[in-house]
This record gives C-alpha cells, sequence and structure tokens, in this order.
C-alpha cells in the first residue's frame, strides 16, 4: 500500500491542485489536519465550503482520510470545548475522519480528533482503546495533528511543541505508524526531523512550506520505505531497520515511484 501524507496546507489552495494532479498514483491520501488558515482573510467558513470541494474532488481519484487541526475548530459541542463539526461531518461524505476507524488491506487506521478538552480527549481515549482490541495483529497507523512531546518531530529550534498525552498513548498502545504535523519548522531546523522512532513506532510529521508544493512523505508499507520530498531535500528511511542519524539524503529515486502505472483501485472495508 501506498501512502501520499501531507499536513498543515492552511488554505493554500494550490496545494490542493497538486495533490488533485499526483493523488491518483497512490492508493491512500492523507491530510493530517489544519486544512484551514485563521490568519487568512477569507471567512473560515468560505474556507471549509471551499476545502470541501477540494476534498470532494479528491475522494473520486482516491480514498481520503483527514483529522482535524487546531486551525480546522469551528464550533463548540454541549461542554463548551471547540471541535471541528465540519470535519466530522465528512464522514457522511464518504470521506474518513474524526473518529472514524477503518480497515484498508491489512492495515486498521484510527482518526484522531483536535482535543481542546476532557470530553474529546476521553472519547479520543475510548477510540484508541477499543481499535487496540481491533488490532488482530493488523498494522496499526494513527492520524493525529500534533506530534509527540520530546521527539525531533515536535521540535522547533528552541523547544517541543508536542502532545504530551499522544507520547503516553504511543508508548502504551505502540501503534505501528503515527502521522502529523502542527510544528512546521521540525524538518528544517537542527536537532528537529520528519521522522522519529519511539519504541517500535514510526512518528512522521513532513512540516509546512511555502509554495505550491507541499512539503510530503510517501510510505510504501510493502516496500518498507518511507521517503521525505522538499524544498529542502529529499530523504529515505527503511521501515525494516533502526532509525540512525543523520538520515541520509535520497540521491536517486527508486523505480517504484517513477512508474508511470496507477496504483491499483482499493477500496476501504
Amino acid at each position: 500500500m501506498r501512502l501520499l501524507v501531507v499536513a498543515d496546507l492552511h488554505y493554500g489552495l494550490p496545494k490542493y491542485d497538486w495533490l488533485a494532479s499526483v493523488a491518483r498514483n497512490y492508493d491512500l491520501l492523507v491530510i493530517a489536519g489544519d486544512h484551514l488558515d485563521l490568519s487568512s482573510a477569507v471567512d473560515f467558513r468560505a474556507q471549509s465550503v471551499v476545502v470541501g470541494k477540494y476534498l470532494d474532488r479528491l475522494k473520486q481519484q482516491v480514498p481520503v482520510l483527514t483529522c482535524s487541526g487546531n486551525h480546522d475548530l469551528d464550533s463548540r459541542n454541549a461542554e463548551g470545548e471547540k471541535v471541528a463539526s465540519w470535519v466530522r461531518a465528512l464522514s457522511s461524505e464518504g470521506i474518513s475522519a474524526d473518529g472514524d476507524s477503518f480497515v484498508l488491506d491489512d492495515t486498521l487506521f484510527t482518526i484522531c480528533p483536535w482535543w481542546d478538552g476532557p470530553v474529546v480527549r476521553a472519547d479520543l481515549v475510548d477510540q484508541i482503546r477499543i481499535d487496540a482490541g481491533k488490532r488482530d495483529g493488523r498494522r496499526w497507523i494513527w492520524v493525529h495533528h500534533a506530534p509527540p512531546n520530546e521527539s525531533p518531530t515536535s521540535w522547533n529550534g528552541s523547544r517541543s511543541f508536542g502532545d504530551a498525552e499522544v507520547r503516553e498513548w504511543i508508548e502504551e498502545f505502540s501503534p505501528d505508524i503515527v502521522l502529523s504535523g502542527h510544528v512546521h519548522q521540525s524538518p528544517f531546523v537542527k536537532d528537529g526531523s520528519w521522522v522519529d522512532r519511539i519504541g517500535t513506532t514510526w512518528v512522521f510529521n513532513a512540516g509546512h512550506q511555502y509554495g505550491a508544493l507541499p512539503a510530503h512523505v510517501i510510505i510504501d508499507t510493502d516496500r518498507q520505505s518511507a521517503l521525505w520530498f522538499s524544498a529542502a531535500g529529499a530523504q529515505e528511511v527503511r521501515l525494516d531497520q533502526p532509525l540512525r542519524r543523520p538520515i541520509p539524503e535520497l540521491v536517486a529515486l527508486p523505480s517504484w515511484l517513477t512508474s508511470a502505472d496507477p496504483a491499483p483501485d482499493r477500496t476501504p472495508g
């Protein structure tokens, strides 16, 4: 299975255009939160409508999976906690989103909402515990906007901006992979990185860059390979080997990535 992973698009419409131009080459598209941009002059409700149209266009090409980020919160629940109701509503439109779990091939996906208080947090913990019971030998991938605390994937050059609870949950449940974003600078600063390993769990954060091309990670689970592409260069790690730093630069694209053959049609179970 081949995954294209991005995050923190922040209403960068050229980035969505790029996704629409390449999505058909993958088995799954993951957007790990922060579709919207709170600093934009465009009203966030208009932003969500436009992004929703892009997501509808993308899902015609490839299964789309997305979680909410802190910029996506548009309402409050009954307890007064901020939630991204428009992201959760995507589930009814054929897009796997906050609170969803599904199986694709031999992989269980858990999609985690951004939590603003104890109620949503408790619901998320319940979701993780329930999914742990569904694992049954499958590969387990979480999508959570914030990376774990005290990780190179959450380092902004001066301090860690990760989620301490996520790190605790990783240490308790040991998912195979966590896909995140949130800390834009991590892959580009000293002591930061786009990839980390906590125990047996791989953690990825592609980072955020300006321009039409988003920084992105490509994961091929069959070939046990993860590649990172950005304006700063490209790197690769092997998922069947220990993580070693410094991570070597990618000197040539693998043949499976340059093939013109599109990925096969797969439908989530």
